[in-house]
């Protein structure tokens, strides 16, 4: 069989000082430390055999994977289907766990977790991300290939591809910024999927600790 490793990258920390929920809002750059965190992760994998660097067309997410696709002489390619999930809140000073529960004109958004009904439906984001898991796959046989997206959809792949159910705490996510979900095939079965974080020495405490996004808020 033949080995390819299909890496989901989350991009690095946001400039956001106001807390907002920017989901898929335009105009939300990484921070200084998040540009560092994506110079890292070009140092620590930019050697390996990648073949393909992708983004979500989200200015956070290309400007993540620029460095490493200049370390590898690639283009930068861009696809839809890595954007972040979309979520009612965008665009507020809000999450999860933050009195929402006290909100009533929230209420209405909150009814059903399964789907979840306050966003795009888990499945859907499952769909759109594991379509372009399979094409980077397909087209980079036998090498490696990143494609830079966003924590939820980049988690919700993972548990497809682990079976797991999709309902979860956010709290819970093994994928803080600038890390790396990694899925390997030996042909076109998935054998293994792996995590690391090649920017770990610059995740701030406050993200280890509360190792979450609703959205799209860090």
């Amino acid at each position: 069989m033949t080995r390819t490793i299909v890496h989901l990258l989350r991009h690095g920390e946001v400039e956001n000082p106001e807390g907002i929920l920017y989901g898929r809002l335009p105009g939300y750059r990484l921070s200084a430390l998040g540009e560092r965190m994506a110079e890292r992760v070009a140092e620590r994998i930019g050697q390996r055999d990648i073949t393909a660097v992708v983004a979500s067309p989200l200015e956070r997410a290309q400007q993540t994977a620029t460095p490493l696709a200049t370390v590898r002489a690639l283009e930068l390619g861009t696809d839809e289907r890595l954007i972040e999930s979309g979520n009612v809140f965008e665009g507020k000073p809000f999450a999860l766990g933050d009195g929402v529960l006290l909100n009533p004109p929230a209420w209405r958004y909150l009814w059903n977790p399964f789907k979840p009904s306050w966003g795009e439906p888990y499945r859907e984001v499952a769909h759109r991300m594991w379509a372009a898991v399979l094409d980077a796959r397909a087209a980079n046989e036998g090498h490696e290939a990143v494609l830079v997206s966003h924590q939820l959809p980049v988690w919700i792949t993972r548990l497809l591809a682990e079976g797991r159910r999709f309902v979860h705490n956010p709290r819970t996510r093994q994928c803080t910024l600038a890390s790396l979900t990694s899925l390997t095939f030996d042909g076109e079965h998935l054998v293994s999927v792996g995590y690391s974080e090649p920017a770990g020495d610059l995740i701030p405490a406050k993200d280890r600790k509360q190792n979450f996004s609703s959205g799209g808020k860090r």
